[in-house]
């Protein structure tokens, strides 16, 4: 992983780590879960329209032959991925669905070796193993509060494995379609199926906190979408299992967040796993750098 493609990556993952707070706290604040999802891609898409329409901006239609892969990839990764955590988050806490969520570099790994034939190398399989324990100890320390396979964390899981399948299949398509025209696809296609949330979204809004409404539009500008066009970016010149294993982090930065917005205390296990999760990181990055240059 070049040095361009990490910075994208980790910005990413750091923004992406701060979502699910931000949920937790619109959910707290009056939004019915539905609503919050669809009012978060409501602002996705329309700041995406923005983009587009800005004087000097080359924004083309997507081609014949892709159109039925990004309806479906954009169905997977915003539509499911999204209600899924957005649901999930009823019964599962901040911290604990980012555990769940930080295991798509396994199945993100498993799927590319059929999808795009990239093998992990040795030491990629050792980091995703070394960094699979550090999920699970943070796991166990966030048992306390409130951690259970409840159907929350089934959506949880089943959302894990869309946004897995979406990873794989968008590094398909990147060559083709710059990262914010793709993104703005996805978006476009994964908020259609979301406006059978709309009945009752007007009485929701008039109805929420100041703070849940704040929380609303900050999940829809920056983890929506300016940040799946950062990943996108990372994707187009990494490998997609490199990229995708800098979900190990998320889970820190979650934690952290949880912590001082939504006063989720992290245990020492937790911490313990965060840190064994950053090293295998790290470690697996020096260690290809090292073989690459060999």
């Amino acid at each position: 992983m070049n040095k361009k493609t990490f910075i994208f990556a980790f910005i990413t993952i750091i923004i992406w780590g701060s979502t699910f707070a931000a949920i937790r706290a619109s959910l707290h604040g009056g939004y019915s879960s539905g609503h919050l999802v669809l009012t978060r891609f409501l602002i996705a898409s329309g700041a995406f329209a923005l983009y587009a329409l800005l004087p000097g901006t080359k924004f083309g239609m997507p081609k014949k032959e892709d159109l039925i892969k990004i309806l479906v990839l954009g169905w997977v990764g915003i539509t499911v991925y999204h209600t899924g955590i957005t649901f999930g988050e009823q019964t599962v806490g901040a911290g604990a669905t980012a555990m769940i969520v930080a295991s798509a570099p396994i199945f993100t790994a498993i799927i590319a070796i059929f999808a795009l034939n990239e093998y992990p190398s040795f030491f990629g399989w050792i980091g995703l193993g070394v960094g699979f324990i550090g999920i699970f100890l943070i796991t166990l320390g966030t048992a306390g509060s409130g951690f259970t396979m409840t159907s929350g964390a089934v959506l949880i899981v089943i959302a894990t494995i869309a946004t897995s399948i979406f990873f794989v299949f968008q590094k398909t398509l990147l060559p083709k379609y710059r990262p914010v025209e793709l993104t703005a696809y996805f978006t476009w296609a994964g908020t259609l199926p979301l406006l059978l949330f709309s009945p009752g979204l007007l009485q929701t809004i008039e109805g929420a906190t100041l703070e849940a409404h704040l929380a609303a539009v900050y999940v829809g500008i920056f983890p929506a979408a300016i940040a799946y066009v950062l990943w996108a970016i990372a994707l187009s010149s990494g490998r997609v299992g490199a990229v995708t294993s800098l979900m190990y982090i998320e889970p820190v930065f979650a934690i952290i967040v949880a912590w001082i917005w939504l006063r989720e205390l992290p245990s020492m296990l937790s911490v313990i796993g965060g840190t064994i999760a950053i090293s295998s990181v790290f470690l697996v990055n020096i260690f290809e750098r090292k073989r690459r240059a060999q």
